[in-house]
């Protein structure tokens, strides 16, 4: 766990603090018996210590075989099972995930759930129009500040790509400062080169005030795509993997294998080698640095087997990543998954029932970290700010729903009942009804409650429309104010930022 004290506010921090969120624990959505989740991570195990990896650096694997690895004759390298339970059980169970603002600290392991962005679409959806356009720095910038207004998103990985960022350090620094300015809730950015991480540390210190800053409240992941599956080693990843946890930021690793291509046709096959996958970088995480913290991602891709096209809002897929939550809760590590990623082109009806189950599965089983579950369309290769807040009210209701019923004396009251029967006949107007009006129930934002003939009167209004206007909302209302004009200066003289003052 990330150890790190607070320091008084300064010039780098705003002073309006957010409420904080409630957060909900899920895991009674158990897709695998223990039967099945042991047959699965003894299958992981062996993967491991009989057909290991290849593809570790040099200087990785030097430690590895210090630790009891072994090549086998073709040279791949394997872990044996003491060696990788040994590593598994120095690893910390929580992980410490700051925001800028601290009330916006999010605790990632032990059950909570937490819902976020993710991703590296190419295109959005312009609502206008309807057309679909290179993605660029300003609509990355929007995103994450439409993220930072909706209250059931809790931490914003970088969903689009800076298509108009040529060079790639400008790109890495850029992408680092609009998802720093837009919002003070945790980030997570990727990077195009592993000599990129320090400079965006010491900006990330800049914003902070005060040197080593960073390091002492990591608010952003290094999001590390640590192998290619199946069971290789990315070479720049590791090297990445290596840099983030010198520097002090928390990487998300990730292995994402896609059933039928390149992982096992079985879901369950697909999930060992995933698992295995994991295990294997948190064997290079542990070489690196003995219980540094690490969030392991686990996310079975599908395939449409009659094209070999990525499916990610088929039910294999909400099965699939809901039994991936529920295999990391198992081996004790702080989890993400992968929901939300429907293969629609609009915010219609197939983009809210996949959604809608892919998500609600996925947080019922118990996911620490839901990446890639809001905001995004077409195979997560295009981005819409209307459709992130529109998923914002799902998600609401699907963290509602994780909550659960309170059974208790207070909720189960037989004087209130004889009361009501014997007097008004309804509960409208007893004092629990007003209490737990607003602690109890969820109301959304933007879906529609009226009755049909109100709804005509009102104009015949859909959610997308209304989502529009809720992004000009957003969009239109004074930017956030956590990173201070002065510390913006600094870091605007240090580095060539490219969006706008």
């Amino acid at each position: 766990m990330v150890r790190r004290t607070r320091k008084q506010p300064d010039m780098a921090r705003g002073s309006e603090e957010p409420h904080a969120p409630a957060f909900h624990v899920g895991g009674n959505l158990r897709p695998l018996s223990q039967s099945d989740m042991s047959m699965i991570v003894s299958h992981a195990f062996d993967i491991l210590s009989t057909i290991g990896m290849d593809g570790l650096p040099e200087m990785a694997t030097e430690r590895a075989l210090a630790a009891g690895a072994w090549h086998r004759a073709d040279g791949r390298l394997c872990f044996p099972v003491d060696m990788t339970r040994k590593a598994l059980a120095r690893a910390p169970k929580r992980v410490a995930l700051p925001g800028f603002t601290p009330k916006r600290d999010l605790q990632i392991g032990g059950g909570p759930v937490h819902i976020g962005t993710g991703g590296a679409a190419v295109q959005v959806l312009d609502a206008a129009s309807g057309s679909y356009r290179d993605s660029q720095l300003t609509d990355l910038y929007a995103l994450m500040r439409v993220l930072d207004a909706s209250p059931n998103i809790h931490y914003g990985v970088r969903p689009v790509v800076a298509r108009d960022m040529v060079d790639p350090f400008e790109m890495d620094i850029n992408t680092a400062f609009a998802c720093l300015k837009a919002t003070s809730k945790p980030i997570g950015i990727s990077f195009c080169d592993p000599d990129h991480i320090d400079p965006v540390v010491e900006m990330f210190d800049i914003a902070l005030g005060h040197s080593d800053g960073f390091r002492q409240q990591p608010f952003c992941m290094a999001v590390i795509v640590h192998v290619v599956p199946p069971l290789s080693y990315a070479t720049e990843g590791i090297l990445m993997l290596e840099k983030a946890v010198r520097a002090g930021m928390i990487p998300q690793i990730c292995s994402a294998g896609q059933a039928g291509a390149t992982s096992p046709v079985t879901l369950a096959g697909a999930l060992a080698q995933g698992l295995a996958e994991c295990l294997a970088g948190l064997v290079v995480v542990d070489g690196i640095q003995q219980s540094a913290p690490c969030i392991y991602a686990l996310m079975p891709f599908i395939s449409d087997l009659r094209t070999g096209a990525m499916s990610g809002g088929s039910g294999e897929s909400a099965i699939a990543n809901a039994a991936a939550a529920q295999l990391l809760a198992h081996v004790g590590l702080p989890s993400t998954v992968s929901a939300g990623m429907t293969d629609s082109k609009l915010v219609d009806a197939q983009a809210g029932y996949e959604k809608g189950y892919t998500v609600a599965m996925a947080g019922h089983a118990g996911a620490n970290m839901i990446n890639l579950s809001v905001g995004m369309l077409g195979s997560i290769m295009v981005a819409s700010p209307e459709a992130m807040v529109i998923d914002d009210d799902m998600c609401g209701a699907i963290l509602r729903s994780i909550r659960g019923i309170e059974v208790s004396d207070a909720t189960l009251d037989l004087s209130a009942v004889e009361r009501v029967v014997s007097h008004d006949g309804h509960y409208l107007g007893e004092d629990e009804t007003l209490k737990r009006m607003k602690s109890d129930y969820c109301y959304p934002a933007l879906a529609d409650r009226q009755s049909v003939s109100d709804w005509i009167d009102g104009g015949r209004h859909s959610i997308w429309d209304r989502a529009q206007e809720r992004v000009k909302e957003i969009l239109s209302a004074p930017r956030p104010s956590h990173l201070c004009a002065a510390a913006e200066a600094r870091i605007r003289a240090t580095y060539t930022i490219r969006l706008e003052p």
